[in-house]
């Protein structure tokens, strides 16, 4: 996309960084795991950071961990577009509400995880395209493997299709006001059983939402399995 030949909307990436990562195994959280001499946090952030299509990064920590990320990376490798950075909240849902209610001007929402290091500017880029067309899109990949559907007995109940099972990946991109009047309504009601941003917009208003390429290197790190297959990718 040629940006001289159009005006870009403003771009908000709230950046989820609150997660405990129990399953990781260890008592330090999993954004914060060094891999590669810098913390798994530090890679998205400094690819929003170094994006031209990105104006605003907000950051959302766990519980009295704001001091500690404004000290260690966000001043440390001089994260300027960082505006703010608050607490999340009990749920993934919480957190993204959280960061909502800070972004400065309206326009575009980037919702990414801090614990998916490899995002770059082809996929920031793809996003742009996509939702600037769509108002609401997510990054995914095909799914490699056959997919099975079974039942708490551990029995098979039925093959999807696998030309129609895509993975699904952050960031997922929507205009911001379609994403405001959605949470808004998720949390009038309370209801939790959400595991995507894409899903509040799809429950909540049954709006359409795209997906765009991502990247299978488009890891989120959650086992310590993840973070060898990370510093693999790291080593490329």
């Amino acid at each position: 996309m040629n940006k001289d030949k159009m005006e870009k909307s403003y771009c908000t990436a709230i950046v989820l960084a609150a997660g405990s990562g129990k399953r990781m195994g260890t008592t330090t959280h999993k954004q914060y795991l060094l891999m590669g001499g810098h913390p798994v946090l530090f890679y998205s952030l400094r690819t929003f950071q170094e994006s031209e299509f990105i104006d605003e990064i907000i950051l959302v920590t766990g519980k009295d961990e704001q001091e500690y990320c404004r000290k260690e990376i966000v001043d440390q490798y001089g994260f300027t577009k960082v505006s703010r950075i608050v607490e999340g909240g009990a749920e993934r849902f919480n957190s993204v509400w959280n960061g909502l209610q800070v972004i400065k001007r309206k326009g575009y929402v980037y919702i990414h995880d801090g614990a998916r290091p490899f995002i770059d500017e082809g996929i920031i880029e793809r996003a742009y395209e996509c939702v600037c067309k769509s108002d609401a899109c997510i990054a995914g990949m095909p799914v490699k493997d056959t997919i099975k559907i079974v039942n708490e007995r551990q029995r098979v109940e039925s093959t999807p299709d696998r030309a129609t099972l895509w993975a699904i990946q952050t960031p997922q991109v929507f205009l911001a006001d379609l994403l405001l009047k959605a949470y808004g309504k998720l949390m009038k009601q309370n209801w939790i059983q959400v595991t995507d941003d894409a899903m509040v917009v799809e429950k909540m208003l049954n709006h359409e939402v795209q997906v765009f390429t991502g990247k299978y290197e488009n890891i989120k790190i959650t086992t310590p399995e993840d973070l060898v297959i990370a510093e693999a990718f790291l080593g490329k």
